[in-house]
């Protein structure tokens, strides 16, 4: 009986956080919690995950519910909701099994059993360094009797299918059988106070500011929302800001058990629920806490008259990690992903391949890549041109570092030791305006793409990771070439030119936008118009049409052969693989897949083309583009003229017009040599990685994709890998999704995603960076996933980042709408190719602009204006 005991009731004061399992999340937390020297936990007891198991054996109809449960569409809500409720009500009237209520009981005689308890649900999914699930299960306070505490077991049980919980495991990816359910009863605290510790500022990600929130009573008033906290801010050990609630109502326990909500005296409800030595006394305490399990905490407190009492502690799941810095000193870092337009999180091998080929050094915090540009900032001599450059790409980026250099004790102010170089990214020596440059740079990038493709072949072992790295400096040789760099900055120089003269002399906005229209030699926006003569081979064939209507599956070009224009169709598909296979969205991660590996992505885009044009669409646009900006530098030149020194004016923006149309189309070049070059790289390793997956090494070869570079090297050589670390990769993957990547992050891990600071834009519109002129109206269509595209002519498209592989789309709508961006990224370059007025940059613009309104954008002034 003794050994049943134990199986079904442990004692806190033999829990520890390697007991998760069987006392759930909170139950190994409040177990680690009670070994921390000066910490007070509540005495008490859990109720184990196999008696939890052991009861939900003995509940009728329990394992056809969770099957049906299972199968629910994600959408259908309201199923949701009933299924879940019959779980819930089944699980609480079941009888507890008599082995565990004996064992419930004779924990309680240790107690003293007339005590009041609280009663606490503890998944084995919660409170978890990647998923707290706070909030999704129940707390009962103030339970008297075991009776009363058997029955709140049971709907602890019960709570593990709130609504709530089961929406949160679905979108979490998380089985409802794996999770299971374990209780803990603690005897209960009757504070004066209580509230909430997060040991880091949950707003802004500050490691160093605590906040705490507090209350009069039961902490259970803060969390119900029904008063509002006392706040205060505390930054090494001093309160640093503090504001007093009015605190109206206050929660009680009650002689006979349970709670009740009472007024406070109107004299008490504007007094301090903690003087400012108890507060500092508390987070003092919270840190000691954090350091023990090694992350930031959330923590909920009670003040009674012996002090401070911890009822529960877990980790902050929201907050954005920080980049490992080998000292101590303070660190700003730049968001790479703002800058190359993909702010989804990347996996370890696309990190490492991308750090390994990248011209500067980069960090990986969060599943995202950083840029430590501390020293730039804190030179005097380097910081004018590294803000300069950053605000011509992303103004908010800009924002958010001057932000941070307006804290003047965050940044140390390096001596002025004389002019310095331009920043990674300024502008190199100019370059003559000579088309010869480009096709020599491009001759250059193919000959040495081919060099990589036969040196490659055949290699295996760890001489195809030796080679790689060889190939790895190859690519930044290319990469870093002068000329390349000079050619890339003298079109983007060019644009910038003709936009502040032209606003200077003619008073006209981003003048450049149709300049540029059509320009040649431009890779990206070449490859959205090669899909609408890819539309051209397939539009004549009804069969074929109707065939691509129906795919599913990748190998569908196997089937097109079959029909009557199939074998022409399917040419010109393949042959625009051969082209653009490598490139996908979110194609700097390496393991994203790509479009030669998963052609369904161009399907729902070849046959918009098909409903949307006609035949010759793609030559009709460029000529079209061309027209254009050949009757704006008409226009320009002769409005030129007729000013004061006009002549001069007029010669010097014609030689810039010359310059940016040479030099604006190889902008995107370099982006698809690296594309190409790191198709090359995966398909090697994607080889190895099916070998490894032949010997029994690794389960299934995508599995590589959570190892670094390094790391995968060194399985090559061993013949072994750790399968827990594969796991921990996916599951921290999996939470990195959740988080939205700052354009600027500090080494106290405060995120700043900067503001536009501007009072020119109507009440309600949203601001965001003018990158193609115009102004379109529309309705919009939020598109989250290229492959879920559904798109007319008169639609605007909004998203969150347009990379390269969106081009296709653009061909098809009127107007675009991106969270993310810059002057010069690659969505506002082909915006403008395409003559398309586009905003970028507008903050949450998937959430505050639903699909199917109709909008107006404004891409001259830079904001979009919802309009129904």
């Amino acid at each position: 009986m003794a050994d049943l005991h134990e199986r079904y009731v442990v004692d806190l004061r033999d829990i520890d956080e390697t007991r998760i399992a069987v006392v759930g999340g909170k139950g190994a937390h409040l177990g680690g919690l009670s070994r921390i020297e000066g910490v007070r936990v509540p005495d008490g007891f859990c109720v184990t995950t196999d008696a939890f198991q052991r009861a939900m054996a003995d509940v009728p109809s329990l394992d056809d519910r969770l099957d049906r449960l299972s199968r629910l569409d994600p959408d259908d809500q309201e199923g949701l909701r009933t299924l879940s409720a019959e779980v819930r009500r089944i699980i609480e009237e079941a009888p507890v099994p008599d082995a565990l209520a004996a064992a419930v009981t004779r924990a309680l005689a240790r107690f003293g059993g007339q005590e009041a308890y609280a009663v606490r649900s503890s998944a084995t999914a919660e409170d978890l360094p990647t998923a707290s699930f706070a909030g999704q299960q129940d707390t009962y306070l103030n339970v008297m009797g075991a009776t009363a505490i058997l029955r709140h077991i049971s709907r602890c049980w019960a709570s593990l299918f709130t609504e709530r919980a089961v929406t949160y495991r679905r979108r979490n990816d998380i089985d409802h059988r794996v999770v299971h359910m374990a209780v803990v009863v603690q005897r209960m605290v009757l504070p004066r106070a209580a509230g909430v510790l997060f040991t880091a500022d949950p707003v802004t990600g500050d490691r160093e500011v605590a906040t705490v929130d507090a209350g009069f009573g039961l902490g259970e008033a803060l969390v119900s929302g029904l008063v509002n906290p006392d706040v205060y801010k505390v930054r090494r050990g001093e309160v640093v800001d503090r504001k007093i609630a009015a605190k109206q109502r206050a929660v009680q326990a009650l002689p006979s058990g349970g709670t009740r909500d009472v007024a406070v005296d109107a004299r008490r409800q504007e007094e301090p629920a903690l003087t400012d030595a108890q507060v500092v006394d508390l987070v003092r305490l919270g840190r000691r806490i954090e350091a023990h399990f090694g992350r930031p905490q959330d923590i909920e407190w009670c003040l009674a008259d012996d002090g401070f009492h911890i009822v529960q502690s877990r980790p902050i799941t929201t907050l954005f990690p920080v980049p490992e810095a080998d000292d101590e000193e303070n660190h700003v870092y730049v968001s790479v992903g703002h800058q190359q337009m993909m702010t989804d999180p990347m996996k370890p091998l696309g990190l490492s391949m991308w750090q390994l080929t990248a011209m500067v050094p980069m960090q990986a915090a969060g599943g995202r890549l950083f840029v430590d540009v501390t020293r730039r900032l804190a030179s005097p001599a380097s910081r004018p041109a590294l803000l300069d450059v950053v605000g011509r790409a992303d103004p908010l980026t800009r924002d958010a570092l001057e932000t941070v250099l307006d804290r003047e004790d965050f940044v140390p102010s390096l001596p002025d030791d004389g002019p310095a170089g331009p920043p990674a990214g300024g502008a190199p020596a100019p370059v003559a305006t000579d088309p010869a440059v480009v096709t020599e740079l491009i001759e250059r990038s193919r000959a040495s793409l081919t060099a990589l493709e036969r040196g490659i072949r055949g290699l295996t072992g760890p001489a195809l990771f030796d080679f790689l790295l060889e190939a790895f400096e190859e690519h930044r040789r290319v990469l870093g070439d002068p000329l390349n760099m000079r050619a890339v900055m003298a079109g983007m120089d060019a644009t910038w030119w003709l936009n502040d003269k032209l606003l200077e002399w003619l008073g006209e906005k981003n003048a450049a936008d149709t300049l540029t229209l059509s320009a040649p030699g431009n890779v990206t926006s070449e490859m959205g118009l090669a899909l609408l003569d890819v539309a051209d081979a397939v539009r004549p064939h009804p069969e074929v049409v109707a065939y691509l209507e129906g795919v599913e599956d990748d190998d569908f070009l196997d089937g097109l052969a079959k029909l009557p224009g199939g074998s022409e169709a399917r040419d010109a598909i393949e042959a625009y693989l051969d082209r653009y296979g490598m490139r996908c969205v979110g194609e700097i991660d390496i393991t994203r897949p790509r479009w030669r590996e998963h052609p369904t992505a161009l399907v729902p885009v070849i046959l918009d083309n098909v409903r949307n044009f006609g035949p010759g669409a793609a030559e009709r646009r460029f000529e079209q583009g061309r027209q254009a900006a050949l009757r704006k530098e008409e226009d320009v030149l002769a409005r030129l003229r007729a000013l004061p020194d006009g002549e001069r004016k007029a010669d010097e923006t014609k030689r810039m017009i010359d310059r940016v149309r040479t030099f604006i189309g190889y902008r995107e070049y370099p982006k698809y040599d690296i594309v190409c070059r790191s198709f090359v790289y995966k398909r090697a390793l994607l080889a190895e990685a099916e070998r490894l997956v032949r010997t029994g090494v690794l389960a299934e070869k995508e599995d590589s994709f959570y190892l670094t570079f390094q790391e995968l090297h060194d399985v090559v050589r061993s013949g072994q890998v750790d399968e827990r670390v594969i796991q921990e990769r996916k599951d921290a993957f999996r939470t990195y999704q959740a988080l939205t990547p700052p354009r600027v992050l500090t080494s106290d891990g405060e995120a700043l995603s900067g503001s536009y600071r501007r009072d020119d834009v109507p009440d309600g519109a949203l601001v965001g960076l003018p990158v193609s002129v115009g102004t379109v109206e529309g309705r919009a269509r939020v598109v989250l996933d290229m492959a879920d595209a559904d798109l007319e002519p008169d639609d605007i498209l909004v998203t969150a980042f347009t990379d390269p592989s969106w081009s296709p789309l653009f061909v098809a709508i009127k107007g675009l709408v991106t969270e993310v961006g810059g002057v010069m990224t690659h969505g506002a370059v082909i915006a403008r190719e395409y003559g398309l007025p586009a905003v970028v940059g507008v903050e949450q613009a998937t959430r505050l602009i639903r699909d199917g309104q109709r909008i107006r954008v404004h891409g001259t002034d830079g904001y979009v204006e919802i309009l129904s």
